[in-house]
C-alpha cells in the first residue's frame, strides 16, 4: 500500500472513531465553510399575483382568519423547502382579510413589513394606532408591537408581508403573546404618527411621549407620498445606471433603515430604461408595483407585470429593463449585513 492510500485509510479510521464523539475536522469542510464569493442556496424565482390571489381566495372559502389566526400563503424558495424562507434570512407571504373579519392582536420577536397589494380601507393597528390602508402602502410592525388587523369594507384586502423569521430562528430568540381581546383598545387616533413624524420633521422635546415608541415612531408609509417623492426625484436628480432612480425609506428617529433587521426602498426605472448589471449581498424581494419589464437574474430572465414578485438571491448578478414606466418595491436583510460588517456590493 503507498504511503498516500495509508495516510488517507488511517484518516479515515480516525473520522470513524471521532465520530460518536461529535467531533469534525475542520480540513475537510473549510472551502465549503469559507468561501471565496456568496454561494446563495436560494433560487430566483417569480411568483404570479394572479395565480396566489386565485389560490388565495380560494383559502377563503375554507378556512376563516379567526381559525388561521393569519390567512397567509408562504412564498417558499423552490430551493429552500420546508423552511418557509424566501431567502435564507427572511420570510414573505400573501395574507387575506375578507370583509368584517378580525385578524386577532399578538406580537412577537420577529419584524414584519406589510405591502398592500389591493383593496382600500382596512386597517392594520400597532399599539392601538391604526394605518387605514390603500394599495402599495407600506406599513411597519416593529418585533415586540402589539398589533391586529380589520376589514370594515365589502371587498377583500391582500399585502404581503416580509419578516425576519428565518433571522429570528437562527439565534433561537422568538417569543410571542396574545392579547385577551381581539383587538388592541385605540389609544391615539388614526394618522397621529404620520401627522408627527411623516413630514420629515419629528416633534420636540417634551411631546415626544405623546406618541409612539422613540425608537421606533413611524410605521405607516402611504404610497401617495412615497410616489410623488419618487417622481419629484426623477425630474430633478440624474439617474443611476445601476439602480434606476432610487429611494430607501427610513426611520425618522435615527434616519437609519425601517426596522433593526429589514431594509426597504422603491425604484423607478423611466420606459426604455435597461440598468446596468449590479450584484450585493442582500437577497432582495422585489412587488412590481406599475409598468413591466423584465428582470435578469443570473442566467434567467423573468417578465414583471403589476403585483408580481421577484426574489434576487444574495450576490445574483441584476438586471432591470422597462418596457413601460417601472416602479418597484424591495425590501432586504441589508441593515443586518451592514451592522455585522457584512454588506457588500458589486456594479459592472
Amino acid at each position: 500500500m503507498s504511503l498516500a492510500n495509508e495516510q488517507k485509510r488511517l484518516l479515515e479510521d480516525l473520522y470513524e472513531q471521532m465520530a460518536p464523539n461529535f467531533l469534525t475536522p475542520l480540513w475537510e469542510m473549510l472551502a465549503t465553510l469559507v468561501k471565496p464569493e456568496p454561494s446563495s442556496p436560494a433560487a430566483s424565482h417569480r411568483w404570479s399575483y394572479r395565480e396566489m390571489r386565485d389560490f388565495l381566495l380560494r383559502a377563503g372559502d375554507l378556512i376563516s382568519a379567526e381559525q388561521a389566526e393569519r390567512r397567509v400563503l408562504i412564498l417558499e424558495n423552490p430551493t429552500l423547502p420546508g423552511l418557509s424562507a424566501i431567502t435564507p434570512s427572511l420570510y414573505a407571504g400573501l395574507q387575506m382579510i375578507l370583509p368584517g373579519e378580525i385578524a386577532p392582536a399578538h406580537r412577537h420577536s420577529q419584524c414584519a413589513l406589510r405591502f398592500v397589494m389591493e383593496g382600500s380601507g382596512a386597517f392594520t393597528s400597532v399599539g392601538g394606532e391604526k394605518a387605514i390602508m390603500n394599495p402599495f402602502d407600506l406599513v411597519l410592525t416593529p418585533g415586540g408591537e402589539w398589533h391586529d388587523h380589520g376589514n370594515p369594507t365589502d371587498i377583500p384586502m391582500i399585502w404581503l408581508d416580509g419578516l425576519d423569521i428565518p433571522t429570528v430562528r437562527l439565534f433561537d430568540a422568538t417569543f410571542a403573546e396574545h392579547l385577551d381581546s381581539k383587538v388592541h383598545p385605540e389609544t391615539m387616533p388614526p394618522g397621529s404618527s404620520l401627522a408627527a413624524y411623516g413630514q420629515n420633521m419629528r416633534p420636540m422635546h417634551g411631546h415626544t411621549a405623546d406618541y409612539r415608541p422613540v425608537a421606533q415612531p413611524l410605521f405607516h408609509y402611504p404610497f401617495a407620498k412615497w410616489r410623488a417623492a419618487l417622481d419629484g426625484l426623477a425630474r430633478t436628480s440624474p439617474i443611476d445606471p445601476h439602480l434606476g432612480h432610487a429611494l430607501e425609506f427610513l426611520n425618522p428617529a435615527d434616519g437609519g433603515a425601517i426596522m433593526n433587521t429589514i431594509s426597504a426602498h422603491v425604484r423607478l426605472l423611466p420606459a426604455g430604461f435597461s440598468s446596468a448589471p449590479r450584484q450585493s449581498t442582500d437577497g432582495t424581494i422585489f412587488v412590481v408595483v406599475e409598468g413591466e419589464g423584465t428582470a435578469q437574474v443570473g442566467e434567467r430572465e423573468f417578465a414583471l407585470m403589476p403585483r408580481d414578485v421577484v426574489v434576487v438571491p444574495s450576490w445574483s448578478k441584476l438586471g432591470l429593463e422597462a418596457r413601460k414606466d417601472l416602479v418597484l418595491f424591495g425590501f432586504s436583510d441589508k441593515v443586518s449585513q451592514q451592522k455585522l460588517g457584512l454588506y457588500k456590493e458589486k456594479c459592472a
